[in-house]
């Protein structure tokens, strides 16, 4: 099983060492990662410039670029075989709801579904956090469930983590994406030389976080799975639309 670690806070990260130190043990693992944090990315590349790429003591390859440069990369001209799975994470706080349009976890594992290799997302519910081990644990157990069963393709999960000890786990639960309030105002700050300048706000409360969302299933400690599909259509407004550009 060969398999391929991204993430968007940067290959430094301690949720990526975590995991990669777990994932080890029952894979071949291959690390490359944004060389600072880049999170809220999204699902940008980098096409003004060439990308660089440089080996860190431990192993890991760090890309001048974005959590999608690095699969795109990866998958398409670093490495000499495609892996079997593209694992993103694991993340130091949530990406669920609405978060995940913004996240970079969420675009690196779908960089890796979009060029067709099994791809996973995986975070932890908050940030500050204390136990990136219940995760790491969590997919050496998924990915020996794999190993054995290969789930059918087209396979992208979004995957959120209660930051809890493993033994307070309650269980899993396949999940929707919750919804938010909308995002706080930006904040307005002066720097020391006069200069104003803009802080992106907070993101929203939780305002669909009901049964089946996965808010609410981290909130019951229980890790959320959401299955995930890149299809931005809005099927129910097509006739809609030539209607009102028929007038």
């Amino acid at each position: 099983m060969r398999i391929l670690l991204s993430n968007d806070d940067g290959y430094f990260a301690p949720g990526l060492n975590i995991l990669a130190q777990h994932l080890a043990k029952v894979a071949d693992i291959v690390v490359v990662a944004p060389e600072r944090d880049r999170s809220g990315a999204s699902n940008s590349l980098t096409l003004d410039r060439p990308l660089s790429v440089h080996k860190a003591s431990n192993g890991f390859y760090y890309v001048n670029g974005t959590p999608t440069d690095c699969v795109h990369l990866a998958v398409t001209g670093l490495l000499d075989e495609l892996p079997d799975m593209v694992i993103s994470g694991i993340n130091d706080g949530a990406n669920m709801g609405d978060d995940t349009i913004y996240s970079g976890t969420v675009a690196a594992a779908t960089e890796g579904f979009l060029l067709g290799v099994p791809s996973f997302a995986v975070s932890m519910s908050r940030h500050g956090v204390q136990h990136f081990e219940t995760a790491a644990r969590f997919m050496v157990g998924l990915v020996e469930r794999y190993q054995k069963d290969r789930f059918p393709p087209p396979v992208l999960l979004n995957i959120n983590v209660p930051d809890v000890p493993f033994e307070q786990i309650q269980g899993t639960e396949v999940t929707r994406l919750g919804k938010r309030h909308k995002a706080e105002p930006v904040i307005k700050s002066v720097t020391p030389r006069g200069q104003t300048v803009y802080w992106i706000g907070a993101a929203g409360s939780a305002q669909d976080a009901g049964d089946g969302t996965d808010f609410h299933a981290v909130s019951q400690n229980r890790i959320s799975i959401t299955p995930l599909q890149i299809d931005l259509t809005q099927y129910s407004q097509r006739e809609q639309v030539k209607n009102w550009l028929a007038l």
